[in-house]
């Protein structure tokens, strides 16, 4: 018999090791995140959204604060302890609680946080309280099929290719995007996924 899965959208979660702490994301932390939507706008290249501005990070925020009130997503703001900085932005979202699934997300990481370890840290710690806490059997993760940096750190941390949804989502250049789909499974993540990320942190 199944654990049912249970999550409250309202809960004040925190979760964090020696290099990463992750906590609830809140309007406020625009603060926090300006300088990126300032002077990096080219880390949302691949993204469905365009934050190249203050006022564009505040309505991003505000969408992400929104949904989770709306008890339809749970975004999360990270903070690298090691360069004592906020680094950036993840996000739980199309959580079937009765299905035991989610997809994670909406990742993104200032330029000098990527390729540091400081993601494999935040995976390991919201795979964990997804398969732990939540109950959760499935992960999906997904990005466009061009973004190979993505695409690298996700097979990174564990994750298994499943295939390419063609088409499958309009882009501000123009064409529509494939979109690659990766996922982990609770028993791989038990077995040794879990433990091969813990050797590469």
């Amino acid at each position: 018999m199944q654990t049912a899965s249970i999550f409250d959208f309202s809960q004040d979660i925190v979760l964090e090791d020696d290099r990463a702490l992750i906590r609830p994301l809140e309007l406020s932390d625009h603060k926090h995140l300006a300088g990126f939507a300032i002077h990096e706008p080219e880390i949302w290249k691949y993204s469905l959204v365009r934050i190249a501005g203050e006022d564009d990070m505040v309505k991003y925020l505000s969408a992400a604060v929104e949904a989770r009130a709306a008890k339809k997503e749970f975004p999360f703001i990270i903070y690298d302890k090691q360069q004592q900085q906020y680094a950036g932005c993840t996000r739980f979202y199309d959580i079937q609680l009765n299905y035991q699934a989610l997809s994670l997300g909406y990742t993104w990481y200032g330029k000098q946080f990527q390729g540091t370890g400081l993601n494999k840290h935040c995976k390991l710690l919201l795979f964990d309280f997804a398969f732990n806490a939540m109950h959760m059997e499935r992960i999906e993760l997904r990005a466009d099929y061009r973004n190979a940096r993505s695409i690298a750190a996700m097979k990174g941390v564990g994750c298994s290719v499943e295939g390419i949804l063609r088409s499958n989502m309009p882009t501000f250049e123009g064409p529509r995007r494939d979109s690659i789909v990766l996922s982990v499974l609770a028993e791989e993540w038990r077995q040794n996924l879990r433990e091969n990320l813990k050797q590469k942190l």
